[in-house]
Formats: structure tokens, sequence, C-alpha cells
């Protein structure tokens, strides 16, 4: 899939984020890279032949207070070759983006893996 295609994809899931949600976002951005770099594959805890469709990197939500202030944004990553290689279809990749934008904006909540699994949204 053509890179600006595959951006559109993932700011139309990021759009999509409900406005009860997306209206708390605070600090954060949505970036889109073709693979994770060693540092963020480390960051993630993930072995050399994992999978990492998405990283969020940054201070959740749930965990600011009063001296939370004068930080660069948090990021969200989308990695877009990991999408692509556990997609067979453009549909499937258009799921696929949606779910991976909506896991890393859990993160950005304070949601970790654990709940994310519990509630069935992982």
């Amino acid at each position: 899939m053509h890179r600006a295609r595959f951006r559109r994809l993932v700011e139309a899931a990021a759009a999509a984020i409900p406005p009860a949600f997306a209206d708390q976002m605070d600090n954060v951005e949505i970036l889109v890279r073709m693979r994770p770099t060693p540092q963020e594959r480390a960051d993630a805890s993930i072995g050399p032949h994992d999978r990492l469709l998405g990283l969020y990197v940054g201070q959740p939500l749930t965990s600011r207070d009063s001296y939370y202030g004068n930080t660069l944004p948090d990021r969200i990553l989308i990695y877009q070759e990991a999408i692509e290689s556990v997609c067979r279809t453009e549909d499937d990749i258009v799921a696929q983006v949606r779910v991976t934008v909506l896991h890393e904006v859990a993160h950005h909540f304070g949601i970790d893996d654990e709940r994310l699994h519990e509630i069935g949204a992982y």
C-alpha cells in the first residue's frame, strides 16, 4: 500500500475516536513509521522476530499530576510494514489500523495490555 494511503487510514482511525475520548486526549501525536527502530523494539520489550504493530511512548493521562508541563508530546507510533504483514486484504489493513490506533490510544488513557486483554480488546 502506498504510504500516503496508509497515512490516510491512520488519520481516519484517529478521527473516528469518539468525541468523549478525543476531547480528553492531551499532548499526544499519532505518527506513521515503516518499521520500529531497535530502541522502540527494546522499549516494547519484544524479541527480534516479534511483530510490533504500534507503540505508545509517553506519560499516560492517569499518571500526570500538577507538575506535568513543558513536555514534548506523547507519541503513538503505527508501523505500516508490520500491519501489512498480518493482513491479507486492504479491508484487513483498514480494520487492523483501527484496532491498533485504538489500542495505543487506550495506553494514552492509562489502560495497560493486561486490562485490554481482560475486556477483550486485545
